[in-house]
């Protein structure tokens, strides 16, 4: 990874950019930029016969609503700078798709390769049962959720221990998200955010004025996409993209990078990756000599789908995709972005791009504070409904419908439809504030620092509603 400044120096300076087009007092600005609290810990575990010691994180950034919202991420490269960034980036992105959440993040610097099952286990339970201690983890407080090395498994382990200290809480399965379903979670949050990144972008290419500046046609149906990463958040966009009629041309991942023009197999690559462990020699494709030139290689849309600072001042020249699509969390830096959009390039920032995960996470929060499946109350009264519309129909035109139309006219929404119906309804209005904001301001030349003024313009309104700030 190369980076211009650091990944919360670059949060800020977009930050910075935007609140030039913010009409509120800089007492307010800088409440709202400002980490509200730190905490940092280290603390013990037991591992084989020796103690090792853990250094941890968790940042609220806002308390502008309650509870704070974010994951919890376990890798060797965390430390208080990414943790203060990533948290920052939550609160920006919770108001910009409507989540009713301040930002939070946390992290434990680890490598999750070095340990085995029971030795995560009791360091999670442990980071647990440091922010319990200080009270922040709760319903009402402090959301946790996966990220990067972590799971639902982990939010399994948190909850267990959670609950274990908090018996007489009612809300206490709401303490966290991203659980498995038994264990209160929700059907759909595994493939949120891959899942808004197609909603997101599908949205973004069908204007027709926006795509002919870029020389391409609406909707995504034989665009070419390079994506980078083949993680949770990259498999599943690059799912989505392949049934919507898009061409996988190129796959990046930490062992080689893949392409092939006339477009790759999502799910033969995700059974060989399972199988070998990586990407390298997937029959039928050609492999780039080095593993970054597949963002530099000829695509319509590039996703982003791995860790900050990918694109920089370095390569961002040779970039030559006519849409960057931020999957990941800051995948280009500010100097990267300038040059980028010298050349005409649109970026669809990560604000925005990747909430999938926090709106579903959302949902299931909320499933957890009402103690009832989505679905539950309503599936089986409408597809009563439904029926009896149908058989009307019948009556009256004298003409009957096959078993499969039937079904699918009457099936009632469950769970699933209903999470993704809210998550496409979000993502698609989101945009559309944030692509308002951009055409009507011509001091605002780029979609970052649109959603940026569409964020930071309700977050301002929520203190100014509080009384504290005029």
């Amino acid at each position: 990874m190369h980076n211009d400044q650091s990944f919360l120096a670059s949060v800020q300076y977009y930050y910075d950019k935007a609140a030039r087009h913010i009409s509120v007092s800089d007492a307010l600005l800088a409440q709202i930029k400002a980490c509200n609290s730190v905490y940092r810990m280290q603390f013990p575990v037991k591992i084989g016969k020796s103690i090792e010691v853990f250094t941890a994180y968790r940042v609220q950034h806002s308390h502008h609503k309650l509870p704070t919202k974010g994951g919890i991420r376990f890798s060797p490269e965390v430390n208080q700078d990414e943790v203060m960034a990533l948290a920052s980036l939550m609160t920006y992105k919770c108001a910009v798709v409507d989540v009713p959440f301040g930002g939070a993040k946390g992290g434990i610097c680890l490598d999750t390769r070095k340990y085995n099952v029971e030795q995560l286990e009791r360091i999670t339970r442990r980071y647990t049962i440091e922010l319990i201690k200080k009270n922040f983890i709760g319903a009402g407080i402090d959301v946790p959720a996966p990220d990067y090395g972590t799971g639902s498994r982990e939010m399994a382990w948190i909850l267990d221990t959670y609950q274990t200290m908090n018996q007489e809480e009612t809300d206490v399965y709401a303490c966290v998200t991203g659980k498995p379903v038994s264990q209160g979670g929700i059907r759909g949050r595994t493939e949120a955010t891959g899942r808004g990144v197609y909603y997101g972008l599908n949205e973004v290419v069908s204007f027709k004025d926006d795509m002919k500046k870029l020389g391409l046609t609406t909707g995504l149906e034989g665009k070419r996409v390079a994506i980078q990463g083949l993680g949770n958040v990259g498999y599943y966009s690059a799912k989505f993209f392949a049934e919507a009629g898009a061409i996988i041309v190129g796959v990046g991942e930490y062992d080689a990078a893949i392409y092939n023009s006339k477009g790759i197999d999502v799910e033969r690559l995700i059974k060989y990756k399972k199988r070998k462990g990586g990407v390298k020699g997937f029959p039928g494709v050609s492999t780039f000599k080095r593993r970054e030139q597949i963002l530099e290689m000829d695509c319509d849309i590039l996703i982003p789908a791995a860790l900050e600072g990918q694109i920089h001042e370095r390569n961002a020249g040779r970039i030559k995709a006519r849409i960057i699509g931020e999957a990941a969390n800051g995948p280009i830096t500010p100097k990267g972005e300038q040059i980028l959009l010298r050349k005409g390039v649109m970026i669809v920032p990560d604000l925005y791009l990747n909430a999938g995960g926090v709106t579903v996470s959302y949902f299931e929060w909320l499933k957890n504070i009402s103690r009832v499946r989505f679905g539950r109350l309503a599936k089986r009264f409408d597809e009563l409904a439904y029926l009896k519309l149908t058989q009307t129909i019948e009556k009256l035109t004298n003409k009957g419908l096959s078993v499969r139309e039937k079904m699918s006219i009457t099936k009632g929404a469950d769970e699933i439809d209903l999470v993704n119906s809210g998550l496409e309804e979000t993502m698609v209005s989101a945009y559309n504030q944030i692509r308002d904001i951009w055409k009507k301001n011509k001091k605002i030349r780029d979609l970052r620092t649109a959603a940026y003024v569409c964020s930071l313009n309700k977050i301002a309104t929520s203190y100014q509603l509080l009384g504290i700030f005029p």
